[in-house]
């Protein structure tokens, strides 16, 4: 009884560790390499893993009366990137023998509270990124500086929808609306912005990049299940932020006679 209740305590903490590691965007072969790792750093070495982009599936010492299985499902995340690296860490130090399993367990939990970034922070560092991309797409410093303000709006948008569990679809529909439509009352108000850089600026944030870029790594890892999941969300969500961006052009040049010149 004593092995069963350790071995499973120690498939939990892979598992568990995986599953952190792979809500927070960790891509399948890392989560993969860091469950079976765990597991034998431990002692365990009849073991099956299998993970995919919203699931892990393990089961180890399949053959023995100790035997135990574990499922857990995993929503697709934001990336946090501060996470996956204190989750590597964790995994080298216990792969090294540094970490007792009670060390692992509450160093875990740690992770898991800890907190991410004031919101103000969250939302400087959103408008910084969208100025900084306007500017790189060509746009001037005074359209950075508009970029900047509405990149500001749109994560204080973002701040205030998800606490009414909205569909993230729908987020970025709305949200490059809102930054779109924005762009273009101020061109219309005259105020000389070269809005398709302030626009494509504002919705930076919005863009799927470390999601594609992971798809892509999933797919040529041979992982073809979990990168198309992940290929498909990422697709998705390109999809959303141009069916928003183009309604709100559409919408405006219907309002204002055609004034809009694409």
């Amino acid at each position: 009884m004593e092995n069963k209740q350790e071995s499973r305590r120690i498939l939990d903490l892979a598992v568990s560790t995986g599953e952190v590691l792979l809500k927070n965007g960790g891509e399948i072969y890392r989560v993969q390499e860091t469950v079976t790792r765990i597991l034998e750093a431990y002692g365990i070495e009849d073991y099956n893993v299998y993970v995919v982009t919203n699931g892990i599936f393990a089961t180890v010492r399949e053959r023995e009366e100790d035997a135990s299985s574990m499922v857990r499902y995993v929503t697709i995340g934001d990336v946090n990137l501060q996470m996956i690296e204190d989750i590597n860490q964790l995994s080298r130090e216990i792969w090294e023998g540094t970490c007792s399993i009670d060390e692992a367990y509450g160093r875990l939990e740690m992770y898991k509270k800890k907190k991410l970034p004031d919101k103000w922070m969250r939302v400087l560092a959103c408008g910084m990124g969208s100025a900084g991309f306007c500017y790189l797409f060509g746009g001037r410093l005074y359209d950075s500086a508009i970029s900047f303000f509405l990149g500001m709006l749109l994560e204080v948008f973002l701040f205030t929808a998800s606490r009414h569990h909205t569909s993230k679809f729908i987020l970025n529909i709305i949200g490059s609306a809102i930054v779109t439509v924005g762009a273009l009352v101020l061109y219309m108000a005259g105020t000389g912005i070269w809005f398709d850089k302030v626009i494509i600026g504002g919705i930076i944030p919005l863009v799927p990049g470390v999601a594609l870029t992971t798809a892509i790594r999933d797919l040529f890892g041979g992982d073809y299940l979990s990168g198309s999941i992940r290929l498909m969300d990422a697709l998705m969500t390109a999809i959303c932020i141009a069916i928003g961006v183009g309604a709100a052009i559409k919408l405006f040049q219907f309002v204002t006679g055609g004034a809009v010149l694409i």
